[in-house]
């Protein structure tokens, strides 16, 4: 992966070498496997034992790269103006992330607009108490920074347990964190609904880093009672020592 974002057309043409070595030098690698965007800007997919390339090799299966116009009694007509005949088709487009799942929160009755929160830690969300959601990496396995999330909720359920606290709270105070998109991927199904998600910030605790070992210092090393993390004892604000 930091190859891919310190050197993406590079990385992009070693892709699409690997292609054209498989599909062979007459196939046309620059209309169906050229994308517009670089690696790791949007999902990539694998074919470990080429069963893919192999087939459209063999002429078993065929690919086309256009976008479609709209749909006709016996198939589909591409903004080309070229039809393709076929008998069932299986859309696998249109994806629209969900936060939490359309779960509706309010905080002392007023309903959350998680577009206006900012992403603590990548844990919680500014001034919403008690409220731990695991979002894992986008660039390498999910359940990385997941196993990280759910250890650290741990310790602060612990610490709260221990001092008696019955809420924790991000709370954003210095003015000079500038709003950043949550996730920097370029894909259709991220772009459809980025204005909804809640906003990371320009520097921690509330950027997003993407990095594991970064996260394995603040999440299971670092202390949870950050400046930022408002504690409080039967709807009093306590501050941690």
């Amino acid at each position: 992966m930091p190859t891919s974002r310190r050197k993406p057309e590079a990385v992009k043409k070693w892709i699409i070498r690997q292609a054209s070595a498989q599909l062979g030098a007459d196939f046309d690698v620059k209309t169906d496997f050229t994308p517009s965007y670089n690696p790791w800007r949007q999902r990539r997919c694998f074919a470990p034992d080429a069963d893919f390339f192999r087939a459209i090799k063999a002429g078993k299966a065929d690919i086309v790269t256009d976008q479609i116009a709209t749909f006709t009694g016996s198939g589909i007509r591409l903004q080309s103006g070229r039809d393709l005949a076929a008998d069932i088709i299986i859309t696998a487009t249109g994806l629209k992330l969900l936060l939490l799942g359309g779960i509706q929160i309010a905080v002392d009755a007023k309903p959350v607009e998680f577009s206006e929160t900012m992403n603590f830690k990548g844990v919680m969300f500014s001034d919403v108490p008690n409220l731990f959601a695991v979002f894992g990496y986008t660039n390498a396995s999910w359940t990385l920074k997941a196993d990280l999330t759910c250890a650290h909720v741990a310790r602060i359920i612990n610490h709260m347990d221990r001092r008696g606290y019955v809420a924790c709270t991000p709370r954003l105070r210095d003015v000079s964190v500038k709003r950043e998109p949550l996730i920097d991927f370029s894909s259709g199904y991220v772009l459809r609904v980025i204005d909804q998600l809640p906003r990371q910030g320009s520097k921690k605790p509330w950027k997003l880093y993407q990095n594991y070992v970064r996260d394995l210092l603040s999440l299971r090393f670092g202390r949870v009672t950050d400046d930022e993390l408002e504690f409080a004892r039967g709807g009093a604000a306590a501050k941690d020592a």
